[in-house]
């Protein structure tokens, strides 16, 4: 009888040569995509970047921010083909340990209130809408609200 090993996905730190790859799956999933600078400026700050990877591929990544006891999740993303498989579910999970590791007491995030997926996972991840930041992100039509929403680490 011979054992079955399943690959399972692994953090890693983002570099720049991941961007290729992180910026298809940015202008894939979303509407308003970062760009390549905001990526760039995030490693060069220093902020916590992480792939998220599956054998070789790219599946997913984070942008956190973590300073004075709190994170901020800038971004958190699932490659299209890996949406709804577990894999979003487990993300915000080695998030929150990377930001509790770093002192955060409380993670905060934004989200399209057009974002119902997000806001379904993250909800079912325990967060919980705290404000709403009017005009956060550019739209198709003018801005979009963002929904502010944070869950205690402690």
């Amino acid at each position: 009888m011979s054992a079955v090993l399943k690959d399972v996905p692994r953090l890693e730190a983002m570099r720049e040569r991941d961007l290729e790859e992180v910026m298809a799956i940015e202008s894939a999933i979303y509407t308003h995509p970062w760009t390549r600078g905001n990526f760039i400026d995030s490693l060069r700050a220093g902020y916590e970047c992480r792939t998220w990877r599956l054998g070789g591929t790219l599946i997913g990544y984070f942008v956190l921010m973590a300073a004075a006891g709190e994170a901020h999740l800038l971004n958190l993303s699932i490659a299209a083909p890996h949406q709804r498989s577990g894999h979003g579910a487990r993300l915000p999970s080695e998030a929150a340990a990377l930001a509790r590791s770093l002192g955060a007491r409380n993670a905060f995030l934004e989200v399209r209130p057009s974002n119902f997926a997000a806001q379904k996972l993250y909800t079912r991840f325990g967060f919980s809408k705290v404000a709403v930041r009017r005009g956060y992100y550019p739209a198709h039509a003018g801005r979009e609200d963002a929904l502010v929403l944070t869950l205690a680490l402690q």
